[in-house]
């Protein structure tokens, strides 16, 4: 027979796993917005306004790098990824009559946020692609979207495509992690004072 403290942590971490890795796509898809989730990905040194579009030399507007205004748009898209996920997680887990430690839940979403934020700027995804020989896989498997004006274009990193695939697969991964390290600082001795 199991001990109480195992069958609580083991309940404590099947609960986190499935509000992280379910809750991953909702937010990814449903509270990210198309232009977060368009300008994500930008780098460079080109000066834009926050809409995007590019700056003339002599514009009033206040300006700032398309380097900029891709960690401005990552960073809204892991603040309400993190909100989703910090109230799915209080909701249900107090539902069933539980509480997590408040360090614990930070620590978590901590985890979850930083390594998002991380991963879908795209830098350190094709740095773990290009370690572990990915990179063929993400340059076959691509889409193709057509514009309104009927142009074909090859896109790398949209639905359908393996950096998609990829990009899912880690955040889930780490979302293992997550849930454990948020499990043990809840349920460790003294964890609950």
């Amino acid at each position: 027979m199991p001990h109480r403290l195992t069958t609580e942590r083991l309940a404590l971490f099947g609960t986190l796993l499935a509000t992280f890795g379910e809750l991953h796509p909702a937010c990814d898809h449903w509270a990210q917005g198309s232009k977060t989730a368009s300008r994500k990905r930008l780098y460079g040194k080109d000066l834009v306004h926050a809409d995007g579009t590019p700056a003339a030399p002599d514009t009033t507007r206040p300006t700032m790098t398309t380097s900029t205004l891709g960690r401005r748009s990552v960073a809204c898209h892991v603040a309400s990824y993190t909100a989703v996920q910090l109230g799915a997680t209080i909701a249900i887990t107090r539902a069933f009559g539980y509480r997590i430690t408040p360090a614990a839940l930070l620590a978590g979403a901590a985890i979850n946020a930083g390594t998002h934020a991380a991963i879908d700027r795209g830098a350190l995804l094709l740095w773990l692609a290009k370690r572990t020989k990915k990179t063929g896989y993400i340059e076959h498997f691509q889409a193709v979207r057509m514009d309104d004006d009927g142009t074909l274009t090859r896109e790398v990193n949209g639905p359908g495509t393996a950096w998609m695939e990829l990009d899912a697969a880690l955040h889930r991964a780490i979302g293992i992690g997550a849930a454990a390290i948020t499990t043990w600082l809840t349920t460790r001795p003294g964890g609950r004072r």
